[in-house]
């Protein structure tokens, strides 16, 4: 393989610029972050009068001391259904990849302390997107669970428990049973509230622990019962710890406290099969690149219109800085090549630029043979979209864009994507956004997805007007061309607004934002979470684990 030489001057004062947007960016999403703490130990002298843990405190409790743990979507819903700072951010749970008793596992923690860990469309959205990982890696699934159920104040939400809230919630539990009868093991403690649909969260899964003085499980809180049948009764006899445990049979473990449930939960993963990471033989000796992870803020300018070499990326996150570039005679807008991350093989498909008709050939092509050897790939965007005009479509544009299009989805090796810049139009979909079914994909602050830039769409719509204007034989007026003007000013703030990284990763647009210099290790956590994936030891059944 070539030893990739840099050409960035990290001396210059565009590099300086460049470091420090992104050092302030970050730390725009880490006041965010702090924020939802902040709001969380709000809450603490009732949690602590209730004796409770607070949720990262049961999180704490959960995972193995000094492993990694691997947040995703920690921004997911930031002002949206109602939230003006971040503070009540995050869909109410906090997900992510972590370890416990010494097995890689998804963890969703619901985070009671915020809005009563009530359920709304960015809670169900960051639901699914967990449980779709969970399908890909085969990752045990642990809850957390403690829930005031449907938000059905809704926030911000126009239309907060319609159609699409009722849908999506039912595909929760749909996946639910999915997952056990794919083998896929649940487990949930119980800590808490857990009605209506709540409940069925916890009947669902396939190992259910209990609190004793804390569960209340039911479909119809006392309440809504004496409300809807005028029978009465209370909490623990409708659904608490101690009757679900004896008479219902809807728990298996009955814990004494939240620090004994997770106690509990952690014993039950102890008897999962061993760690599947162990079954994993690296294809080469880890190499560190010759070039400094740090480097890696100042290569792109928060200025989406200054150019940049995607190979001075690369050369920063490989092993040892070595690419082996397929075609390199083709087409220099799209890059492929081969390469080792973390001592495993990888493929890389970027973007120095738009995706013309070749570039789009070549990109299949070299997928095509990296599906032939089980090599994942790995997609690092920067494309304004694929290339327009009268010669790219006669060099047949749309037949070769689909093709790749076709290539990416049907990719059978592990997929992961960064979006390092741009990332427009069907150029979004063909590098592998959330779309097209990456097993993760993470953005850089410089990240920008959208149909179009603004300005593209600006113009597009002043030439309508102006093209009208000329089939009805007249031109525009100055009034006309001054609301135009006016018009392309609020598309372009507009689409900027809405493409920008945060706006995109609050809508879950990818699996959140990191820091470029935590790039190489958060492509290697990824790769390997994916690359363990036949070794769980887990086997599928016909119909899951009922609980009988």
């Amino acid at each position: 393989m070539t030893i990739l030489e840099t050409a960035l001057d990290t001396n210059s004062e565009a590099f300086r610029t460049n470091v420090q947007f992104m050092k302030d960016y970050v730390e725009k999403i880490r006041v965010v972050e702090r924020n939802i703490r902040k709001s969380e130990e709000a809450y603490r002298e009732r949690a602590t009068r209730r004796g409770k843990l607070l949720p990262r405190e049961r999180l704490a409790h959960l995972l193995d001391r000094g492993a990694p743990f691997f947040e995703l979507s920690s921004i997911a819903g930031y002002r949206m259904d109602g939230d003006k700072d971040g503070s009540t951010a995050g869909g109410n749970i906090v997900v992510g990849i972590g370890y416990v008793s010494g097995r890689r596992v998804l963890v969703m923690v619901w985070n009671y302390a915020i809005r009563g860990g009530t359920i709304s469309s960015v809670t169900t959205r960051k639901n699914l997107r967990l449980q779709e990982i969970a399908f890909q890696t085969r990752l045990p699934v642990i809850s957390l669970s403690e829930s005031g159920g449907g938000n059905l104040a809704g926030g911000g939400d126009p239309d907060p428990w319609g159609v699409h809230g009722f849908i999506d919630g039912g595909r929760v539990y749909c996946q639910q049973a999915e997952l056990s009868a794919a083998g896929i093991p649940q487990v949930t403690v119980s800590h808490g509230n857990a009605t209506a649909g709540g409940a069925y969260q916890v009947a669902l899964s396939d190992y259910v622990v209990l609190v004793r003085g804390q569960t209340q499980l039911f479909l119809a809180g006392p309440p809504l019962l004496r409300a809807a049948t005028g029978e009465v009764a209370d909490h623990e006899t409708l659904g608490g710890a101690e009757m679900h445990a004896t008479v219902s049979q809807t728990g298996e473990y009955l814990a004494e406290n939240d620090a004994d449930g997770i106690r509990t939960a952690r014993d039950i993963v102890a008897e999962f099969p061993p760690d599947a990471g162990e079954s994993l033989v690296r294809d080469s000796e880890i190499e560190e690149p010759l070039y400094p992870v740090e480097e890696l803020r100042g290569i792109v300018s928060e200025d989406k219109r200054v150019p940049y070499d995607m190979r001075e990326v690369i050369m920063r996150i490989v092993d040892g800085s070595r690419f082996h570039e397929f075609e390199a005679a083709i087409d220099q807008h799209t890059v492929c090549g081969h390469a080792r991350i973390g001592g495993w093989r990888i493929g890389i498909i970027t973007n120095n630029g738009p995706i013309t008709p070749e570039g789009a050939k070549k990109a299949s092509h070299f997928l095509y043979l990296c599906d032939q050897s089980d090599t994942p790939m790995i997609f690092l965007h920067n494309t304004t979209g694929f290339l327009v005009g009268v010669e790219a479509e006669q060099h047949g544009q749309v037949k070769h864009g689909s093709k790749m299009i076709q290539a990416v989805a049907n990719f059978h090796p592990p997929k992961v994507s960064i979006i390092v810049g741009n990332s427009y139009g069907a150029g979004n979909y063909a590098m592998c956004s959330k779309s097209l079914k990456p097993g993760f994909v993470f953005s850089w602050p410089t990240a920008r997805q959208a149909v179009m830039g603004g300005a593209q769409a600006a113009g597009v719509m002043r030439i309508v007007a102006e093209d009208r204007a000329a089939r009805n034989g007249t031109t525009l007026s100055d009034e006309e061309v001054a609301g135009l003007e006016q018009q392309s000013e609020r598309i372009i703030s507009g689409m900027e607004y809405s493409s920008e990284a945060m706006n995109c990763s609050s809508r879950m647009m990818d699996d959140g934002i990191i820091d470029p210099v935590d790039t190489r290790n958060t492509i290697i956590f990824a790769l390997e979470t994916a690359l363990e994936a036949p070794y769980r030891g887990t086997i599928p059944n016909s119909f899951g684990v009922s609980r009988l």
